[in-house]
Formats: C-alpha cells, sequence, structure tokens
C-alpha cells in the first residue's frame, strides 16, 4: 500500500476538513399552529400542508370522542 512521504501540516489537514462540516436545517413556521417545521412537509404537530388536513392523530380522535 501507497503511504504519505512526509506528514501533513495541522492547517493543511484542517483546511481539507472545511466541507465536511454539518449544515443547519433550514426551518419554516406552520401557518396553522405556528411551530416550527421542515419546509415543504407535513407539519408533526398538527397534520397539515398548504392548509389541508393530511394526518389526523390519535389524541385527537379520541378528544373528540370524549367532547361528545
Amino acid at each position: 500500500m501507497p503511504n504519505p512521504k512526509k506528514r501533513h501540516t495541522k492547517t493543511r489537514r484542517d483546511k481539507s476538513r472545511t466541507h465536511q462540516k454539518l449544515k443547519k436545517n433550514s426551518l419554516s413556521v406552520c401557518p396553522q399552529c405556528k411551530t416550527p417545521k421542515m419546509p415543504h412537509r407535513i407539519c408533526p404537530v398538527c397534520g397539515y400542508y398548504k392548509g389541508v388536513k393530511f394526518i389526523e392523530f390519535k389524541d385527537e380522535k379520541e378528544n373528540k370522542k370524549e367532547k361528545k
């Protein structure tokens, strides 16, 4: 196996690692419940996307039955 002939400096090593960092996730605000969520995704809190309800959570179903 080939081995390096000379050792790389710490600066050179760190320069090559600058592109390996993690990026922050961009967040948008849900227009229904005003909580932060990932863009172009269904809101995990209320289940709405673009004003249409896609997911109904079990807790909401149970709450509606108890109220009636």
